[in-house]
């Protein structure tokens, strides 16, 4: 049975990782979180009390606190998905960005390798420490083209560049000193459980209460969209059989713009809670953000022909699955958007040190 550590377990992606790994594997999963804004546990209530899954409040710059993880929890993985990952707030606030992302990820590298390097001869050759990123980290496409594991790096923003630096990080700490890690860039997330300040889910819920649905610019910029559970299946294959060393890009195939989305929901809503005035009615443009990238795709041949993976999800049917679930869990998304969470989070957690 193996032992996996997950750093920032409690976020978006984290969170979809961990539910599959405890439903669908025997693995056990220890969970590190920080918990700022867009962590969530109330995502994990379905996996939450299985023996199999733990949590721990913990910071991923204290180096302290993460060396006892390792002692502690002996792992035989590490999934590292804990970073700072909206654009917009790396705009008016790179530092928080640069401290997670950056010192976070070399706060870890360093407790992963003096821990690797203790092992016996056996786990040391199966332990992996897998960094989760961004295709952000290759900047803007023009028209055609597809980003590749071999395109070079031209990050734009603050998180896009901080993402670029931790990626360097661990290609370092494998140069240099022989840690056995991989590394994958993934396109755009979407799905149940997304922090509402994301495209996708701001425009469902701001659609649901007849608010404005913004939209940057012209709304021409392209993206290419990977529903989270795919991407959480492409993850657990990588870090079972991705090379030691190398680079898988993960994406959907499935280029679309900002408007095209925003549409294609409305469409959705227009179907299943119908309104006087078509939801499209309150599309808005707004001025567009600095430096904002044309066009992200992702060319998911290598994972495709050396691991065997491929989305299960179109867009349109992971589109119309995620519409249904803001609309059926109006309790996790009232929790979030009112900030009970967050009064529950000081509650359990801010009146104690992180252990």
């Amino acid at each position: 049975m193996r032992k996996i550590l997950i750093t920032g377990g409690a976020g978006f992606i984290g969170s979809a990782v961990i539910r599959q790994l405890i439903t669908e594997t025997d693995a056990t999963v220890i969970n590190v979180d920080k918990l700022t804004y867009a962590g969530n546990l109330q995502s994990l209530m379905s996996v939450a009390d299985n023996p199999r899954y733990c949590f721990e409040h913990v910071d991923i710059c204290d180096a302290a606190k993460v060396t006892s993880l390792f002692l502690e929890h002996q792992p035989d993985a590490v999934m590292h998905l804990a970073a700072e990952s909206h654009v917009d707030r790396s705009i008016t606030g790179p530092a928080a960005f640069i401290e997670t992302n950056i010192i976070g990820t070399y706060t870890l590298l360093n407790s992963a390798r003096e821990y690797w390097s203790e092992l016996c001869t056996e786990r040391k050759n199966t332990f992996r420490f897998h960094h989760i990123s961004t295709d952000e980290v290759y900047g803007s496409l023009g028209e055609t083209g597809f980003f590749t594991e071999n395109t070079a790096y031209q990050p734009n923003s603050p998180y896009s560049a901080s993402k670029a630096s931790s990626d360097h990080l661990v290609r370092a700490w494998h140069h240099t000193y022989g840690l056995p890690v991989v590394t994958t860039n993934c396109s755009n997330n979407y799905g149940p459980y997304h922090f509402p300040e994301k495209l996708i889910p701001l425009i469902i819920l701001n659609a649901c209460k007849g608010k404005p649905l913004p939209i940057y610019g012209k709304g021409d910029n392209i993206r290419d969209w990977l529903y989270v559970d795919d991407h959480a299946r492409a993850l657990r294959l990588v870090l079972e059989r991705g090379r030691v060393g190398e680079t898988y890009n993960i994406g959907g195939w499935n280029e679309k713009t900002n408007l095209e989305v925003v549409h294609a929901i409305c469409a959705i809503l227009d179907e299943l809670r119908p309104q006087g005035e078509p939801y499209a009615s309150l599309v808005t443009y707004v001025q567009d953000r600095p430096g904002h990238d044309h066009r992200y795709a992702i060319d998911a041949s290598k994972i495709a022909h050396e691991l065997g993976w491929k989305p299960l999800e179109t867009f349109e049917t992971g589109l119309r699955k995620t519409v249904q679930w803001y609309l059926t869990n109006t309790d996790w998304v009232d929790a979030v958007i009112s900030g009970e969470y967050q009064n529950w989070i000081q509650q359990n957690y801010g009146d104690r040190e992180t252990s």
